[in-house]
Order: C-alpha cells, then sequence, then structure tokens
C-alpha cells in the first residue's frame, strides 16, 4: 500500500480495519485461483487475503510499501517483499494479479497499469477492488473542512485515488488490457471501532499537513462533522464507502 505521508502499523491496522480482507473475499472469488498458477498480490497487507489464494493452491508472491506489512505478512508464510506498486520490476511472470484495497493510495495509476501489464504473462488476468469515485466523500468533506479552517489547502493532502469506472476502464485499455467486468459497487461498511480510530489507521497523510500537536484536535473536529450522518443512534460509526471491481486479460 502506497501513500505519501501515510505509515502503516500492523497492530493498529488489524485493530482498526480487520473489515478490508474479510470484506475482499467477493473480488478473491472472481479471481478464481488455479492449482499451480504463480499469482502477484499487489499490496498484500498483512497477507490475509495472500494466504487464501495459496490455500487454492497457487503460488503467491506478495508485494507491499509498507515494512510493517511485509513483516507480518512473511511471518505468516508468505513470499513477500517491499516494492513501489508504481514501479513494479516484474517481467511476464505471473499467470494473475490480484489487489485489494490498494490501489487507490496509488496515485500514478499509469505507472501501475505498465507494471501489471509487464508482470502479466500473455493473456494473464489483473483482478482487483479498491476506492472508486464517492468513496468517503463524506469523510473528505470534513478532512477539507478542516484543514481549510487551519489555513491549509487540502487538495494538497487529500491523496487518494478513486476514478469512476469509465475513467478506469480506459486506462485499462490504453495499456493493453481487454475488461471484462467494471463496476462502482456502493459498500456502507460498518467500523469494528469508532471514527477517529479509522483516522488514525487511514488519514496519516490528510492529517500529517499539521503540527504533531494539533492533529488529534484536528481528528476529533473532523469526527464531529461527522458524526451526524455517520454515527447511528446506538452509537455505531458506517463508513461511506464505494469500490471499484473490476477484471482484466492482458491482450
Amino acid at each position: 500500500m502506497n501513500g505519501p505521508g501515510q505509515q502503516w502499523d500492523a497492530d493498529t491496522y488489524g485493530r482498526h480495519a480487520g473489515f478490508v480482507p474479510a470484506l475482499g473475499r467477493p473480488v478473491l472469488a472472481l479471481l478464481a485461483p488455479q492449482a499451480g498458477e504463480r499469482i502477484l498480490d499487489l499490496g498484500c497487507g498483512d497477507g490475509t487475503l495472500s494466504l487464501e489464494i495459496a490455500a487454492a493452491g497457487a503460488r503467491v508472491v506478495g508485494v507491499d510499501s509498507a515494512p510493517a506489512m511485509v513483516e507480518r505478512a512473511r511471518r505468516r508464510g508468505i513470499d513477500a517483499h517491499l516494492a513501489d506498486g508504481e514501479h513494479l520490476a516484474f517481467d511476464a511472470e505471473f499467470d494473475a494479479v490480484f489487489s485489494n484495497a490498494a490501489l487507490h493510495w496509488m496515485r500514478d495509476a499509469d505507472g501501475v497499469l505498465a507494471g501489471v501489464a509487464r508482470a502479466l504473462k500473455p493473456g494473464g488476468r489483473f483482478v482487483g477492488e479498491f476506492g472508486g469515485h464517492g468513496n468517503v466523500a463524506a469523510t473528505k468533506v470534513a478532512l477539507s473542512a478542516v484543514l481549510q479552517r487551519r489555513g491549509i489547502d487540502p487538495r494538497a493532502h487529500l491523496v487518494w485515488y478513486f476514478p469512476t469506472a469509465e475513467a478506469y476502464r480506459r486506462k485499462l485499455e490504453a495499456h493493453g488490457f481487454a475488461v471484462d467486468t467494471i463496476a462502482l459497487i456502493p459498500r456502507p461498511t460498518p467500523l469494528p471501532t469508532d471514527m477517529a480510530g479509522w483516522f488514525d489507521t487511514f488519514a496519516g497523510p490528510m492529517l500529517s499537513a499539521l503540527p504533531t500537536g494539533e492533529r488529534a484536535a484536528a481528528r476529533d473536529e473532523a469526527v464531529a462533522l461527522l458524526e451526524p450522518v455517520l454515527r447511528d443512534d446506538e452509537g455505531r460509526w458506517t463508513a461511506d464507502y464505494v469500490r471499484l471491481r473490476f477484471a482484466a486479460r492482458r491482450s
């Protein structure tokens, strides 16, 4: 998982974001890994879904930009490597590339797609899911308001890449992929802890624009702005997720 200013801690991620691999199983089903295939897990995180791919009999290689995540994946038995997803160095090595909840951290989508196309064997599959247009829209508005109140232009710090299905289809096709399926999927997502935990896990690049001593107060202010729309009467938080799911083949 990439993202300027984003720091990943495997324990914090597991506590606040365990839903990420759990909700990635539909895209894993779309991948349909087969015994004997060699599959690259792009943005493998702690290796949770890599293990499920391996359980199907595939040989899995995981790559991630976060050292703590790579170390955790290795401890779980995954052949995991530290790598920048925007500059993959593989050459016609994989039957499929899989990615869950990572591509929205990689702003250079063309760099990613060029590397994925190069990594695949002819006819190889690229299957993934990530944040699409409209993902965490309310959260982005709250973060923008908090930064603007402090004299900071939020556009320089809202680092996610959330394309429409049409825009991403065009990019896939421009890099030589035939698109089998692609769609935006609204997926309101109950959080296992709360919105403050979500910010602590995912909003590092945005809050890092502030001095260290001001970040907690800014986070709490954003949480308060979101409370009327994302917190129910029982105190449960639901993130306003929209996912972009696709399956494509290298021509």
